[in-house]
């Protein structure tokens, strides 16, 4: 947003510098991006006058001049056509930066004549194109400060120009009204009053307008518009061209001009029909699909279904809200002018604007928001300009729609400026500020300026408190600490749970990385996603559509990344959400680790190898415990697609409870991210971890036994198809009391056991504790443990 110091003025009673006025508008929250200040450029430069001009002896363009300074005469080489006797200029002294050149002067030697300093040209001052010739002036007096004169005869050239960033929640400070009204508010002096206008109508309009039902409900609320005719239209005055040049913006016709005036002053975008080229009734409607239209860019526009834009028996004239048409533009012919104010809906606007691929003013200030009351108004105040500057008669308003009601009110509690935001800050204050602002007090009760739709309720009453009152006064204060005892706990057990999964999976030597919680639909439909449910409506790009359903589809995709630039051993996890659909509540905390390529670089004592399966198992297994899970678990396939359908695990509490898997990735997985594998991962669930039946700050207390443990070893040879699991659950639960742990140790096929028959050799770990055990105890186990698995699995002791 662009605007000069002297366009704020208008709007604002005050005696603030320059500087004074940046510092509040940053603070305010309006940061400042830039200043353009002439006089900061043109400081250095003084007034001269030229007393004596002859020809180059050795150039035929070139003169030699006597000029007349401040420091006595100078001698100065021109090859402007007008440098002459007697003409009063701008003079760049030896040592000056002239910026429309971007040249340091010094004394120069031209064709042999010495050159002390130049008389610039509007160009080489950066105050216009124009260079045909140096500065001619018509007054000053000899060594008078250049920026000095301006400032007395030509003010406008030396207007500050201003450019702040707006954030999308501040509509209202897209006009110099609204940002004089916040400086207003903040101190810095006081804010004018506008003149309201009631433009009187001459007769009835004969063009009428409508807006469809279809178009009303989420489109075009409000459609007004009045005809002037009999308008003179041509170029608008001085002060209106300059005010538009110097924020960018080139000066049209008074018509036009008139229109980007109210967009900027007021925030009130408008538009201008040429009355003579309209046929028909101007109504408002969605497009079928197909219609086309040249927009005032020139540029031809094929308008999808879905667009609301105005039309008559002609076609498409306009996009609403967004760009006019090139055939009902105004021109400096056009003798009739429909003028137009409506109220459009923002969303709308935004997804015109971008499915047509169109920026412009209008459509930036409507899809944030205007002020819905002023329309009516905004009608009356711009028709009064069009009539001073250009002329003629106007008609009674034609009206489609209404203005919609914004009106609301939010109670003000003084106590909660202290609260939220820390400030103390009298309540007499507090409702100054607000007045200031705009809102209507009564009682406790602030009614909302219609200009502020980002106010929603009361916390937007105290952010508006605190802005104004300014921030950089909020005076930092430690937190109160309790006077006893340890403070109870901020973070919740899943949040705890989440802090020591990352831990943990650093220390086991991964990388962290924090991904998009959007990817490709491909990608998605790989790990179970990719519907309708979790497409984003207006994605970034094609390769975010989508919701991503598991992490392992980003840390493949940054391990694809790496391997493109000579990373191949990789050691990868991510903490986040994976989202089953789009509704609240159906996404799922994660912990995923990727391992690809080697387990370590090559050594020469044979170190390195491919990651595997155990490798995932081992980790997974390392970070639930550090997060509390049961050290007895399940281990069971069916894992999803995306897993390695011989090569994984599901760790699990049970066959429906399902803490985590592990295993290899599906090599057609592979395939699709462009991953070179081996590649291998875990993913668990925190939230599936039972939370412990007691609660408590501390760690339990360590349980030492002192009676030593016994292991026995056991092989059994079964058929091919059973399980390990099978026979380790039938182990373990031959006395659940005296066994500790049951681990598979070897495993065995062929030989002289037959076809169709394996060997499974396990440990089992006994530990006492009562009474240390005796041969007859361990032999009484052994045989529960013999027949348990006999019965299980149908084996028998291998001799």
């Amino acid at each position: 947003m662009k605007f000069t110091l002297s366009w704020l003025k208008e709007h604002l009673e005050t005696e603030a510098s320059l500087d004074e006025i940046l510092y509040a508008l940053t603070d305010l929250g309006l940061e400042v991006e830039e200043v353009e200040d002439p006089a900061s450029k043109l400081a250095s430069f003084t007034l001269a006058k030229v007393k004596h001009a002859e020809q180059h002896p050795d150039a035929d363009r070139l003169r030699v001049c006597t000029v007349e300074t401040d420091e006595g005469d100078k001698q100065i080489v021109c090859g402007a056509p007008n440098a002459r006797e007697g003409i009063t200029v701008v003079l760049c002294k030896p040592g000056d930066y002239v910026p429309g050149i971007d040249v340091t002067l010094s004394v120069g030697n031209i064709r042999g004549v010495e050159s002390h300093g130049m008389m610039a040209s509007e160009r080489e001052l950066e105050l216009s194109d124009e260079h045909n010739g140096i500065i001619e002036l018509p007054s000053g007096e000899v060594g008078q400060k250049f920026i000095d004169w301006l400032a007395e005869n030509d003010p406008a050239k030396v207007d500050p120009v201003i450019d702040i960033a707006i954030t999308p929640n501040r509509p209202d400070a897209l006009g110099v009204r609204g940002i004089a009204r916040d400086l207003a508010a903040r101190g810095l002096g006081e804010l004018k009053p506008v003149a309201a206008h009631d433009v009187e109508g001459q007769y009835s309009c004969p063009i009428k307008v409508v807006i469809d039902a279809d178009a009303q409900e989420d489109g075009c609320e409000v459609f007004a518009g009045r005809l002037i005719r009999s308008v003179k239209n041509g170029p608008s005055p001085e002060w209106l061209q300059q005010r538009l040049r110097a924020i960018g913006l080139r000066p049209i016709s008074a018509l036009v001009d008139v229109t980007n005036f109210f967009t900027y002053d007021r925030n009130r975008p408008l538009h201008v029909f040429d009355a003579g080229k309209v046929k028909g009734t101007l109504h408002v409607h969605r497009t079928k699909g197909g219609e086309t239209m040249v927009g005032l860019d020139e540029k031809e526009y094929s308008f999808p279904e879905g667009c609301v834009v105005i039309s008559d028996e002609n076609g498409v004239e306009s996009i609403g809200g967004v760009m006019g048409g090139l055939a009902s533009g105004c021109t400096l012919d056009t003798v009739d002018v429909f003028l137009e104010a409506a109220v459009w809906d923002p969303i709308q606007i935004a997804k015109t604007g971008r499915v047509l691929k169109i920026n412009t003013d209008a459509r930036y200030r409507n899809e944030r928001g205007i002020d819905p009351a002023y329309n009516m108004q905004a009608m009356e105040d711009a028709a009064q300009m069009i009539l001073d500057l250009c002329g003629g008669e106007a008609s009674d308003v034609v009206v489609a729609g209404s203005v919609p009601d914004v009106a609301r009110a939010y109670t003000l509690n003084a106590g909660r400026v202290v609260s939220l935001v820390g400030m103390d800050i009298p309540e007499s204050e507090q409702r100054q500020t607000l007045t200031k602002l705009g809102f209507r007090m009564e009682g406790n009760l602030a009614h909302v300026p219609s200009w502020r739709p980002d106010v929603q309720g009361p916390a937007d009453l105290v952010e508006e408190v605190a802005r104004i009152a300014s921030l950089t006064k909020l005076e930092p204060k430690p937190l109160a600490r309790p006077s006893v005892g340890v403070p109870r706990p901020i973070l919740s057990p899943i949040q705890v749970r989440e802090q020591m999964a990352r831990r943990t999976a650093a220390q086991l030597g991964y990388n962290e990385c924090v991904t998009y919680s959007f990817i490709d639909r491909a990608s998605a439909l790989l790990f179970g996603g990719g519907s309708d449910a979790t497409m984003l409506e207006n994605p970034i790009s094609s390769e975010m559509s989508h919701m991503r359903p598991d992490l392992l589809p980003g840390l493949l995709q940054a391990a694809a990344r790496n391997q493109a630039r000579g990373f191949h051993d990789l050691a990868l996890f991510e903490c986040g959400p994976a989202f089953a659909g789009g509704e609240p509540g159906e996404q799922r905390l994660q912990v995923t680790g990727l391992l690809v390529g080697r387990s370590g670089p090559k050594d020469v004592h044979g170190a390195s190898r491919p990651v595997d399966v155990y490798d995932a198992k081992a980790d997974a297994e390392a970070v639930l415990a550090a997060i509390g899970a049961p050290a007895k678990v399940q281990v069971l396939r069916n894992g999803e697609g995306w897993w390695h359908p011989g090569r994984h695990g599901q760790i699990c509490l049970g066959p429906k409870k399902v803490l985590g898997v592990f295993g290899e990735l599906h090599p057609k997985v592979l395939a699709e991210m462009d991953v070179k594998g081996p590649a291998v991962g875990f993913t668990i669930w925190p939230e599936e971890v039972p939370l412990p039946k007691k609660k408590a700050a501390t760690r339990p207390a360590l349980e030492l036994r002192d009676l030593q443990a016994v292991e026995r070893d056991f092989a059994f040879v079964v058929d091919a198809q059973i399980e390990a699991l099978t026979l380790v659950n039938a182990a373990a639960g031959a006395d659940k009391a005296l066994i500790e742990d049951v681990r598979v140790f070897d495993q065995f096929i062929g030989g002289s056991l037959g076809e169709g028959k394996k060997s499974i050799a396990i440990t089992v770990r006994l530990q006492p504790t009562q009474t240390t055990l005796k041969e007859k105890d361990i032999e009484a186990v052994a045989a529960k443990i013999v027949e348990k698995v006999s019965k299980a699995t149908g084996g028998v002791l291998r001799g």
